[in-house]
């Protein structure tokens, strides 16, 4: 293949970063870097309107920026994830190639980086990368899958069954509720995810250094966070403290704890799934997945809970993730957190893969599953625990003495029932598994 190179616009503290963090071949996420674009964006726009720099320097740099922001130069930021922990490195990284682009004159340091530090830049790029994440894939997937879950409870509010504690047979539910149960988990994870938003946009832009904001004007931060609330449409908004904002990444735990509690309900969630779908003649069958792909290179015909996997998988990766991310938490160490690269790795891929199989979910399995309705019923009405309806009629004991004898017996429970002296109008009262689903209508 013959061309030109692509140009390299990085400088020499991108290379000596380079030289330096041959890690994990894994650069800093995208969105990281475009929300870096950003902000230096919106920073030469601001220092132009406070006098501070020319303006058509000031919108060389910023046309720079958006172009980063864009997405176009994401080649450009080759410095592995785990760096320096301030994030140093790579703010250094956008400052070089924006300088680069916006040519002559412009200065990484004086003109790219004036008002700012790594310190509080970098943590900024960080919080705002994963608050448009959230807001822009994660909340309508995990919707997505919550209107599929509530589709399926429409569906299939009829279907009685035999519930399940402990992994035994219990009194009677529907299908329905159970899925109902599911979109709330889903509803609710939704909730959770939304109500630490709010501090995750908040952001320790204009604190500088350590957070006293030396160096910078005093508009400077204000005027900034109110140009990237306007362009991107998110809730940018102060820190309640300069030096909190600065020394901690509580907001940043916060969100990943929320994203944590999603992927234990999704672990719930499509465990219940796979296990009702097990089969199909000597498992639950009480569900039918649909069918993806063959399930076993040598047991033909075979079918697997492929897309429940998946996702069972990714949420043990999210818990992961969260583990690495508290352990980052613990790392503020005076005025500054020094693990931010490693959080923002994690909780952006934490996003990301939540996001994905969340819609997997919904949309190869969740919107395709069917009821086999005659095996619920045939739980239904096998269940023992349904004995718990006669308990008001006969008593606590003589209903244990019933379920005993049909367990020992193999017969049924109206049988045993009638046997001992139940009168057929009590059972037929209580012995209605459709109204045990639903004792108060």
């Amino acid at each position: 293949m013959s061309g030109t190179a692509p140009r390299q616009l990085w400088g020499g503290e991108t290379a000596k970063a380079v030289d330096n963090f041959p890690v994990s071949g894994e650069p800093m996420p995208a969105p990281v870097v475009r929300w870096l674009g950003r902000i230096k964006a919106a920073a030469a726009r601001v220092n132009a309107e406070l006098g501070l720099l020319d303006a058509g320097l000031a919108e060389r740099i910023a046309a720079a920026g958006d172009r980063v922001a864009a997405g176009e130069f994401d080649d450009q930021f080759p410095i592995d994830v785990f760096q320096t922990g301030s994030g140093t490195s790579s703010n250094m990284n956008a400052n070089e190639v924006i300088a680069s682009l916006a040519g002559e004159g412009a200065h990484p340091n004086d003109h790219v980086n004036l008002g700012q530090s790594s310190n509080d830049v970098f943590p900024s790029a960080v919080h705002l990368a994963a608050l448009g994440e959230i807001q822009s894939d994660l909340l309508p997937a995990l919707g997505r899958l919550g209107e599929a879950l509530e589709a399926k409870a429409d569906e299939f509010a009829d279907a009685v069954k035999s519930g399940r504690t402990h992994l035994m047979d219990a009194v009677p539910v529907t299908l329905g509720q159970e899925f109902a149960g599911y979109a709330a988990q889903v509803r609710q994870g939704v909730e959770r995810v939304e109500s630490t938003l709010g501090r995750l946009g908040q952001i320790p832009l204009g604190g500088t250094a350590t957070g006293t904001g030396l160096n910078t004007h005093p508009a400077f931060a204000e005027r900034v966070r109110a140009r990237l609330s306007e362009e991107a449409g998110l809730t940018i908004s102060a820190p309640a403290d300069p030096f909190e904002s600065q020394a901690a990444r509580d907001g940043l735990v916060e969100a990943s704890g929320a994203l944590k509690a999603v992927a234990v309900s999704l672990t719930k969630i499509a465990n219940d799934i796979r296990l009702m779908g097990s089969g199909p003649r000597a498992g639950l069958a009480e569900i039918t997945l649909p069918e993806l792909q063959k399930g076993s290179s040598i047991m033909p015909g075979k079918v697997n809970p492929v897309i429940p996997e998946v996702v069972t998988q990714v949420s043990a990766q999210v818990i992961g993730n969260d583990t690495a991310i508290t352990v980052g938490g613990l790392q503020g160490h005076f005025e500054l957190n020094v693990f931010i690269p490693l959080m923002a790795r994690n909780l952006l891929d934490s996003i990301r893969l939540l996001s994905s199989a969340s819609r997997l979910f919904a949309e190869k399995c969740v919107d395709g599953i069917e009821a086999n309705r005659e095996q619920l019923e045939r739980y239904a009405e096998l269940t023992l625990s349904a004995a718990t309806a006669l308990n008001p009629h006969i008593g606590y004991d003589l209903a244990s003495e019933i379920v005993k004898e049909a367990a020992s017996s193999g017969r049924s429970l109206r049988e045993v029932a009638r046997e001992k002296g139940v009168d057929e109008a009590i059972l037929d009262e209580a012995l209605d598994y459709r109204a045990m689903a639903r004792p108060h209508g």
